[in-house]
């Protein structure tokens, strides 16, 4: 699975996004804050577009003329990294499951790393209309959303037909899986919860 951190912004690029983010919220121009400011309009786009450094007095100057405490200008900027897992599309870890035999492929989208994994996100994919499909039963509920294609899914007695843009919620327990494939190739997301029992 390719991992992406994201970009961190420089601190330059960082200022800008919120100087201008600030000043759009109040509805003004960039004439407007240069003249409440006394800071030229040039050094305010340059400000904005990331393409000077500039000092705290100056910073302080800008801040005031947006009404915007200057902390408020940096109390984002060294946030924790968070550590969230980004997953690039077609690069999630191809993993075996049952119905894998019967030509779904099922990628996994996301992992955990040690501890007692909460959920499990899948990009289940099908394409062969004629196939007998298993049933499944497991713990946790379990959360489809069909991206495309037309099936016709099974939730203990219940069927379902569905299409693109259609989920179904449920407890995973009951037997539950494909029944019929309507029209292939079908492409869906799956995501596992584990309560957690701790």
């Amino acid at each position: 699975m390719a991992e992406n951190k994201g970009q961190k912004f420089e601190l330059d690029h960082y200022i800008g996004m919120k100087v201008k983010k600030a000043r759009l919220e109040e509805g003004l121009k960039i004439t407007d804050v240069a003249r409440i400011s006394g800071i030229s309009q040039g050094m305010v786009s340059k400000i904005e577009n990331a393409q000077v450094s500039t000092s705290l007095e100056t910073l302080s100057r800008l801040c005031s003329a947006l009404g915007m405490p200057i902390s408020k200008l940096f109390n984002d900027f060294d946030r924790p990294d968070g550590g969230a897992q980004f997953t690039k599309s077609g690069t999630g870890l191809e993993v075996v499951r049952r119905g894998t035999e019967k030509g779904h492929t099922y990628q996994l989208l996301t992992y955990q790393r040690g501890g007692k994994k909460t959920f499990e996100p899948f990009l289940i994919t099908m394409d062969d209309l004629a196939e007998v499909f298993p049933t499944f039963s497991h713990p946790g509920e379990e959360f489809i959303h069909i991206l495309s294609g037309k099936i016709v899914y099974r939730h203990g007695n219940h069927l379902y037909n569905m299409e693109a843009g259609d989920s179904l919620t449920f407890d995973a327990e009951i037997p539950h899986g494909p029944e019929e494939l309507l029209e292939v190739p079908i492409k869906l997301l799956s995501i596992i919860h584990y309560e957690d029992k701790s």
